[in-house]
């Protein structure tokens, strides 16, 4: 394992990133349990790629959910239904993953919903040039319908309880404490538990960013390594368990 500060994790990702060489534009996946800092880290990233010349497409799950009315069959906090019914996957690869993948036209389009007015979204077609680096972040990126279309896969980890935490406090302003604390641990910490039981994604990522420090960040490559990493984010996760 390396540890340092932040600007040092972000040179070792733009060096791993620089190191794929691949004929369509690069995709990065930067997976991790929601408030494991996955969205400041890709922001990050996509900063110094672009400080280096790369052209960078930068998306996210949240623009590629379905709408409300569609993503709550199970219930509002069923952890199942985090899994299972939330994110239009074929959506995600018909019009981003694919196109920027090998045999792929390279036109794209960055999202399909607007989460903040709950609206399907159709923004323009863009063109990606040949050389261009998607910076793309989410939870359950390793699951089987995307596993194979990263050409670089990020993980970051947390112990699941200061995703809590840092929910409280990144949410205070829209919700209390007591539905915060009740949709991580009845919704989004439960269905973390199934994703780690049934896919386990850090034995198929390259690199896993632990990140209970951010500042401090702790950064390694499992399989140079030759290491089964079963990190943080895992603490007290019982592998049989699975959503109610």
């Amino acid at each position: 394992m390396d540890q340092g500060a932040r600007d040092e994790l972000l040179g070792c990702l733009a060096e791993a990133v620089g190191s794929v060489t691949v004929a369509h534009p690069m995709r990065v996946a930067i997976d991790g349990p929601p408030a494991a800092g996955k969205t400041t880290l890709a922001d990050e990233l996509a900063v110094v790629l672009r400080e280096q010349g790369r052209d960078v497409i930068r998306a996210t799950i949240d623009d590629f959910l379905f709408p409300r009315a569609q993503r709550y069959p199970r219930g509002e906090y069923s952890a199942e239904g985090c899994y299972f019914d939330t994110h239009d996957y074929g959506a995600l690869n018909r019009v981003l993953l694919d196109p920027l993948g090998p045999g792929g036209d390279r036109r794209f389009q960055h999202a399909v919903y607007d989460r903040t007015a709950d609206t399907v979204l159709s923004p323009p077609v863009t063109i990606a040039p040949a050389d261009a680096v998607l910076v793309f972040d989410g939870v359950f990126l390793m699951r089987p319908e995307l596993i194979d279309r990263w050409d670089l896969r990020i993980f970051v980890s947390t112990a699941l309880e200061k995703t809590v935490d840092r929910a409280v406090i990144r949410e205070r302003r829209v919700s209390s404490r007591g539905d915060v604390e009740r949709r991580w641990r009845e919704r989004y910490i439960p269905s973390q538990q199934f994703y780690f039981a049934t896919v386990r994604p850090t034995d198929h990522v390259d690199i896993i960013v632990h990140n209970d420090e951010p500042q401090r960040p702790i950064w390694e490559n499992p399989h140079r390594n030759a290491l089964t990493v079963l990190n943080s984010a895992t603490s007290g996760i019982r592998a049989d368990k699975k959503p109610p």
